[in-house]
């Protein structure tokens, strides 16, 4: 089992930097435009993406979703993850934390982590159907552990249906998981975000999740990295998971639409929207904001510049969030709350 999921992971990190793992043709930024303002009655200076985050005030609204964990190579990965969200405010998503809930497996490189970096906010995640599990056999104890043990902020739960049911060794198990997430949200120690994985969500499944006492839902839209994709390009080939890698290779709900719906079904509750899913500029980042998200997360161009280097990463970093500073000022707008709706034009 270890060395089954061990090898899984190090699939997913190869696989989602493919170019055919992509479906970037239909992430529908390019459909969106943000207003130019010719006389903005501020300097470049003066703008500010500080944001709000449960009772503190961080330097940014970017986050990184959780992408890896459990495995050798994640070590380094999450280390220079950690070091550059911890200098420039981003809060820090960790892989899913399946393997320390089925052995007696322990992430000491995350717990590290929390202590060498004092500042970071991390995120703990784990897929719904292990919460099902947990749920089922009373032993949500497990994950109360867990998250104490990583010393997170918040932990997600990921919703990937498409993936589990593409991938030769999944667990397609999702009955009884709104009960699962509910009794969960219930008792959890920390803030609860509730997130896809690249499929986006629909209005539907947005409506039954209002009912649930969130802090947060990642819609992740398609847009980006595909995990259908991933499964069926890590398969055998003329596999059975190949081909339905293949068939679903542009299932999914785009990141604009995933967001145009949450905005909708979440305005006026404590509820925050958060938008991952295809992310790669600044730029994306401020239509994301100003269609409704609080916070934008990137994930495929974070891995890629974190394998590169320590420095490679944190240019990127910079590039990024002066990318939406420049958005922001060309808008006339001083900070997140004045990136609005009424800043963006196009079809959504």
């Amino acid at each position: 089992m270890d060395q089954q999921f061990i090898q899984r992971k190090e699939d997913h990190l190869q696989y989602s930097l493919s170019p055919e793992s992509q479906t970037s043709l239909h992430s529908r930024w390019e459909h969106l435009d943000l207003i130019h303002d010719s006389l903005p009655d501020l300097d470049l200076a003066d703008v500010s993406i500080h944001s709000a985050f449960l009772d503190y005030q961080i330097e940014t609204p970017f986050f990184v979703p959780g992408m890896t964990a459990g495995h050798e190579n994640a070590t380094l990965i999450n280390d220079r993850i950690a070091g550059m969200a911890s200098e420039r405010g981003w809060l820090m998503g960790v892989g899913s934390q399946r393997r320390e809930l089925d052995s007696e497996y322990q992430d000491y490189a995350l717990q590290k982590i929390a202590s060498r970096f004092p500042k970071l906010k991390l995120i703990s995640n784990l897929g719904l159907s292990q919460l099902i599990e947990l749920h089922q056999q009373g032993e949500f104890a497990k994950l109360q552990a867990l998250v104490e043990n990583t010393g997170a902020a918040m932990i997600a739960i990921h919703l990937n249906p498409l993936q589990e049911a593409v991938q030769a060794e999944g667990t397609p198990n999702f009955r009884g998981g709104y009960e699962a997430l509910k009794a969960w949200c219930d008792i959890s120690p920390i803030p609860v975000i509730v997130k896809e994985t690249g499929s986006g969500m629909s209005e539907a499944t947005l409506q039954k999740l209002k009912n649930l006492n969130l802090f947060a839902v990642d819609v992740s839209g398609m847009g980006g990295t595909h995990w259908g994709r991933v499964e069926g390009l890590r398969a055998k080939k003329e596999s059975a998971s190949s081909r339905y890698g293949k068939t679903f290779g542009n299932w999914g709900i785009s990141t604009v639409d995933s967001l145009r719906f949450a905005a909708k079904v979440f305005e006026g509750t404590q509820t925050e929207v958060w938008a991952s899913g295809g992310m790669r500029t600044g730029l994306d980042a401020a239509k994301a904001i100003a269609l409704g998200a609080k916070r934008v997360g990137f994930a495929q161009p974070v891995l890629a510049a974190a394998l590169t280097s320590k420095v490679a990463l944190s240019e990127w970093a910079l590039q990024t969030e002066q990318e939406l500073k420049i958005a922001m000022f060309c808008t006339n707008s001083a900070n997140l709350s004045a990136l609005n709706l009424q800043k963006l034009k196009g079809h959504w």
